[in-house]
């Protein structure tokens, strides 16, 4: 039986609504909230789903808000669903001290240290109970879900769609973490959610993943050249060597002149939702 969900806000946007809601989670062990867009066409029968995880420091709100996704995915007849990015307010000594590890850091990552494990739990939570809670309250086709993500939860979606193939039919990323265990967010979010064994690690770095686990869609990510954290945090090269050797496809589009924030994701977030209804309603 599913948890009862409690409404926060609704607003009416582009013919359909956009809803915020909370709940209990059982995955987090607390209060997480998330965001439904429902298009026009959702009052008629059940549409397709696209997860969309957000990035560092971000809520279930910024990509509602400033993505101009709506008006796409109206178009193009999809459900948007965006969760938060973390638990909050768990109580954890520390959770509060970095804006890159903690509150609204969860990394998309089931946690397996002390005191974290308890509660940070995104990656079950992403991939099994929002899934469940999306399906038993709103009208989607659950076998035809999509995900995609920026920076963190670019990292996030690439990871939940390489793990679960049979799930996700499509996925695509704006400038991700493609290679976690090679750069200072990962490593710090890894060794303090995951514990020292690198080993550990492989399971969560979509660079690892795709060399043992290929889709049959192929993978659409866009990189701003001019993106603060392209060289340190980013690095899409190792990714795009991974499908090479893997014989993965993707499309890795570099966007000349453009940075990591929302005015880029904003630009390209029609190509995105294209690329996911052209294979969900297949």
């Amino acid at each position: 039986m599913s948890q009862p969900l409690n409404l926060v806000n609704t607003y009416a946007c582009f013919g359909g609504t956009v809803g915020f809601y909370s709940h209990q989670s059982v995955s987090c062990n607390g209060v997480m909230k998330f965001a439904v867009y429902l298009p026009p066409r959702s009052q008629l029968e059940p549409l397709p789903v696209l997860y969309f995880l957000s990035g560092l420091t971000c809520t279930e709100e910024n990509f509602m808000a400033k993505a101009g996704a709506q008006q796409f995915a109206a178009k193009h007849n999809v459900i948007l669903v965006a969760p938060d990015t973390s638990p909050r307010g768990a109580g954890i000594p520390g959770e509060d001290n970095d804006w890159d590890f903690g509150t609204g850091a969860g990394f998309y990552v089931d946690a397996t240290e002390e005191p974290w494990r308890s509660h940070y739990r995104m990656y079950s939570y992403v991939t099994q109970e929002l899934p469940a809670l999306i399906a038993a309250n709103f009208p989607v086709t659950a076998d035809r879900q999509g995900i995609f993500g920026h920076s963190m939860g670019g990292h996030g979606a690439l990871v939940c769609a390489l793990r679960n193939p049979n799930q996700y039919r499509s996925v695509s990323a704006f400038a991700p973490i493609v290679a976690p265990m090679r750069v200072p967010w990962g490593q710090k979010a890894f060794t303090n959610y995951l514990g020292a064994d690198q080993e550990t690690w492989r399971s969560y770095d979509a660079s690892e993943l795709v060399l043992t686990t290929q889709l049959q869609q192929p993978i659409l990510i866009d990189q701003g050249t001019v993106d603060t954290f392209l060289e340190k945090q980013l690095m899409p090269q190792v990714f795009e060597q991974a499908c090479a050797k893997a014989g993965q496809p993707l499309t890795l589009r570099l966007q000349n002149g453009y940075d990591h924030s929302y005015y880029f994701i904003s630009t390209f977030v029609e190509d995105h939702i294209r690329h996911h209804a052209e294979i969900l309603w297949r």
